[in-house]
């Protein structure tokens, strides 16, 4: 098969897994929301913290180190199989070991109890890193996105039932470390690895340079990305907390999905071609355009349309999140792209300057972060949109060294889906103030009508080549 027919087959896997798994984590989301309190949200906010970093710690960058490689052997598979399972073991134990601490700075006793259970997800995860790779790596996206989906179908079983028994807190504990033991068991079951091989400590030297540099680039990325929830958490109260992370999950759900879906394809794709110039700026250009496509209207939109969209899903209790969700929202529209970058990076540097790139980025946010944490809770929510623009801006920066894609080609690919992206916002903003007195439901689908008819018209009258290939690569996916 073509690269070309891998990717998109791969893509296309990706995307309808992670289409499922965004809606049925959002019926997950509404029901468990509705059962749980704004507190319980934001002590597992606190723990996630930690667990989102230690995740970072465990892989050490080297599942990337091994989908780069040429041709990884057994001993390369089973040197790192042991050294992210010896890594998730000490992780369990320290963060066991300080969680009274962490207890007690919160004034959350719930943390003791928590911990012990939550952090089982570090070797649970282990277990099927290796697994995971490979199966990338031969391009089964198929096989990942069936367990992917089973194993979110389960959790989401679980934490619905304990949340409706009235297990609070328990119920996202439980949804955490069923989905992770659940796609490490079946990752084992599909996979191709069985623990072939032996330890070989030149193999694993061999790639460490490359992977710890990635891996402190990740751990930067991690901290910065999540450490307003622990200001936010101390500073403020858990149930601010709450409210906070809720609008990021909500946000999440369609972000991250769309992320992770071309980001698992591209990645190996990307790398495949990189010693084609043409071709590699050529993808790189197709890709930022589709991903600005269709991630614009969807973010703004949802910005947009907030207020009767919490109303109807998570109902009053939850209207504190809105102004917060309108706002990181908009982060939206650069994440994704920054990432596509960073895999540009991934695929042609040595590691070095991206380790080099997080210092700067981060040195930014550390400035940003200390202006807006001690003004408000929604002053952090407008600098985490600055820093996904600041970072979008440097990633692409720094992969003008290689390749032949131009700030102008950029901006040029990108504007047309921003421009039309405006129209329909303004057009679903309009439409919800005449619409204000009638029912929060009603309200919800005329704005969301709104938006698709402007946004897919206007695409089609103004013939745009993001519209085009979009249609292109519906039509490819129907066909295979």
């Amino acid at each position: 098969m073509k690269l070309v027919d891998q990717v998109a087959k791969g893509v296309a896997w990706s995307a309808v897994e992670k289409v499922c798994s965004m809606l049925l984590q959002m019926v997950v989301s509404i029901v468990v929301a509705r059962q749980l309190v704004p507190e319980d949200f934001g002590v597992m906010a606190i723990l996630t913290f930690f667990t989102v970093v230690a995740l970072v710690v465990v892989d050490s960058g080297f599942s990337q180190t091994l989908l780069r490689k040429a041709s990884p052997t057994d001993d390369d598979y089973k040197s790192v199989f042991v050294f992210n399972l010896a890594v998730s073991i000490v992780l369990y134990t320290l963060f066991v070991a300080i969680s009274p601490l962490l207890a007690r700075y919160y004034n959350l006793e719930i943390i003791t109890k928590i911990a012990p259970i939550l952090f089982l997800l570090l070797p649970l995860n282990a277990l099927g890193i290796i697994q995971n790779t490979k199966l990338s790596r031969e391009f089964q996206f198929g096989v990942l996105s069936r367990i992917n989906f089973v194993a979110a179908f389960l959790a989401g079983v679980a934490a619905i039932i304990i949340a409706v028994c009235g297990g609070g807190v328990w119920a996202l504990v439980a949804q955490r470390l069923v989905v992770v033991a659940t796609k490490s068991l079946l990752l084992w079951w599909r996979g191709g690895w069985r623990g072939e091989g032996s330890l070989n400590g030149a193999a694993w030297r061999s790639m460490a340079p490359f992977s710890f540099r990635l891996m402190s680039t990740d751990i930067v990325a991690a901290v910065y990305n999540n450490v307003s929830q622990l200001f936010i958490g101390k500073i403020y109260s858990a149930d601010t907390l709450g409210y906070f992370n809720q609008a990021q999950k909500i946000k999440d759900l369609p972000v991250q999905s769309a992320v992770l879906s071309v980001q698992t394809v591209t990645y190996p794709a990307l790398a495949k071609i990189k010693d084609d110039k043409e071709k590699f700026a050529e993808s790189y250009r197709k890709v930022l355009m589709i991903n600005t496509f269709v991630m614009a209207p969807m973010v703004v939109g949802m910005s947009a349309v907030a207020k009767p969209l919490f109303l109807v899903l998570l109902g009053d209790k939850w209207l504190p999140t809105v102004p917060y969700f309108e706002v990181i929202a908009l982060a939206g529209l650069f994440y994704p792209l920054a990432m596509v970058a960073y895999n540009v990076l991934k695929v042609h540097s040595d590691g070095a300057i991206i380790f080099r790139l997080e210092m700067l980025k981060k040195a930014i946010m550390t400035a940003v972060l200390a202006l807006t944490i001690p003004h408000s809770v929604m002053a952090i929510a407008e600098g985490l949109v600055v820093m996904a623009f600041i970072e979008f801006i440097i990633n692409f920066a720094a992969t003008r060294r290689y390749t032949a894609l131009s700030w102008w080609q950029m901006v040029r690919t990108l504007l047309p889906s921003i421009v039309l992206t405006l129209a329909m916002y303004a057009a679903v903003v309009v439409v919800g103030c005449y619409a204000a007195m009638m029912a929060p439901i009603w309200v919800l689908l005329l704005q969301i009508a709104t938006g698709v008819v402007v946004y897919v018209v206007g695409a089609w009258v103004c013939r745009l080549e993001a519209f085009n290939e979009f249609i292109k690569i519906v039509k490819g996916v129907v066909k295979r």
